[in-house]
């Protein structure tokens, strides 16, 4: 057997058993393979897994405790603190947990002043104990599913082994820091995008989605009855907002799409100040992009947007009705006036839409000449939906024209955000949420889906340097 010595620094003594054990575990492995024995080989990737852990384990320990500084007087960026006393803490690591002993300091100007301690400072330990790349990766399974699933799935892995409610305090933790600093951090994103050379326009869109919220409920007048709930509450849907911006190639297709979404108790305007923040920093650095707002019918939505994008900065911007939403108004109704014949008329209607810039007035009139506006269908007037629809919106209906200048017409982006950033995370069975909570999660989420969650946590998790100089003469 041949052998090999390996130095190991005083600092790192700790590793000698771990890593013995690593190698005793592979030696073993080795030996029962060339004897022919039976291998469970998935135990030993349990067993391999396990002792690596080990090793981390014993070099974060080394590594964290080189963070200590123990003088009774030290300066911290330049203000003096003196040490309060010297206590062994737990950090957490994505391999598990370690003990370190550090020194923990109070300010000299404050008496009863928070403690600090340097470990926990120079690492940017998140809640005095949760490493930063153990916190980045526990909000990440958060954002994707609940904690029961974030900690199965851990589980799976052989990392990160925690238990569900911190998986729940941690990823929130993140949140509720990323929450203060988001559009600072947008900012720095959208300043650093690469845009992609293929990119033609860029869209925005908005939309609302449900979602379950849990509210308190009003006490029933009188005694309360046996065992009723202290804190009675409800869950009612409440309207979130989704908002999107979208770089399109020459024939509207969607090249790469940012997600933005809020709270129904959230900020709307803010989210729509985002989205135009987004589009000004793209015409930056790509000037001339032509840029259109595309959304269903609703009044509140156009009112949002129109808000922020007008003046000439953005140009001639292009206002777009979903053609999908309209050609749905348009169905209904032709079905009314001609029933088992509405499809052919349908797909003439579609067909004059996309290639005739005036067709949403002909066909208005068309429906208008039919004399069916009156006529119900169950609780429904498809005619006169369809013609108030139009009279309402006709001058956001020019696809053929924005199909010219290769715009996209859809906003099928928008919509797949709001089913993907929130119905399948938000909208479980018996799913309920609170605004602040909520909002840790959808700002996570939107990070992930827009594929800018790695970015966004170097900026948002980043170490500051911090100086250090002991006082006293030990």
């Amino acid at each position: 057997m041949a052998k090999m010595m390996l130095e190991i620094p005083d600092e790192l003594k700790g590793m000698q058993g771990p890593l013995q054990a690593l190698v005793d575990a592979a030696s073993d492995q080795i030996d029962r393979a060339r004897r022919g024995r039976r291998i469970d080989y998935e135990r030993f990737e349990g067993v391999a897994a396990e002792r690596v852990a080990a090793v981390e384990r014993g070099i974060h320990a080394a590594c964290l405790a080189a963070l200590d500084v123990d003088g009774a007087e030290v300066l911290i960026d330049g203000e003096l603190f003196r040490r309060v006393g010297r206590h062994p803490a737990t950090y957490r690591a994505g391999a598990g947990e370690v003990v370190v002993e550090r020194s923990l300091y109070r300010s000299a100007a404050e008496r009863n002043g928070k403690t600090v301690n340097l470990v926990s400072l120079r690492s940017g330990a998140l809640d005095d104990g949760w490493l930063p790349g153990a916190a980045r990766a526990m909000a990440y399974l958060l954002q994707q599913g609940t904690s029961r699933e974030a900690e199965q799935t851990a589980r799976q892995l052989g990392r990160l082994p925690y238990s569900r409610s911190s998986f729940e305090r941690v990823g929130h933790e993140v949140g509720r820091l990323y929450l203060p600093r988001h559009q600072e951090i947008e900012e720095r994103l959208i300043e650093n995008a690469d845009i992609p050379r293929e990119a033609r326009s860029v869209s925005v869109s908005l939309d609302r989605v449900s979602l379950p919220m849990e509210e308190p409920r009003a006490r029933s007048a009188g005694r309360p009855a046996k065992n009723a709930p202290r804190n009675p509450i409800s869950r009612v849907y409440r309207m979130a907002y989704c908002g999107t911006v979208t770089l399109h190639d020459e024939e509207g297709e969607a090249l790469c799409t940012i997600r933005y979404g809020t709270m129904p108790g959230g900020d709307a305007p803010t989210l729509c100040m985002g989205l135009a923040s987004d589009v000004l920093a793209l015409l930056a650095a790509k000037p001339k992009l032509p840029v259109s707002l595309l959304c269903d019918g609703a009044a509140e939505m156009w009112n949002l947007l129109d808000a922020e994008f007008r003046g000439p900065d953005f140009g001639e911007v292009t206002h777009l009705i979903d053609f999908w939403h309209a050609l749905e108004k348009l169905s209904a109704a032709a079905k009314a006036i001609y029933g088992d014949d509405a499809t052919a008329v349908v797909q003439r209607w579609r067909l004059r839409l996309l290639n005739t810039s005036g067709a949403a007035k002909q066909i208005q009139r068309e429906l208008s000449a039919s004399g069916m506006e009156n006529v119900r269908v169950g609780d429904q007037r498809p005619v006169h939906e369809a013609i108030t629809y139009i009279k309402n919106n006709g001058h956001r209906m020019d696809y053929a024209t924005a199909r010219e200048h290769g715009l996209p017409i859809g906003s099928g982006n928008v919509e797949a955000t709001c089913k993907s950033l929130v119905a399948q995370r938000m909208k479980r069975a018996g799913a309920r949420w609170k605004n602040e909570t909520g909002e840790h999660i959808i700002h996570l989420r939107a990070l992930a889906l827009s594929d800018r969650w790695n970015d966004a946590m170097d900026l948002l998790l980043r170490q500051r340097h911090v100086k250090v100089r002991v006082c006293d003469a030990a």
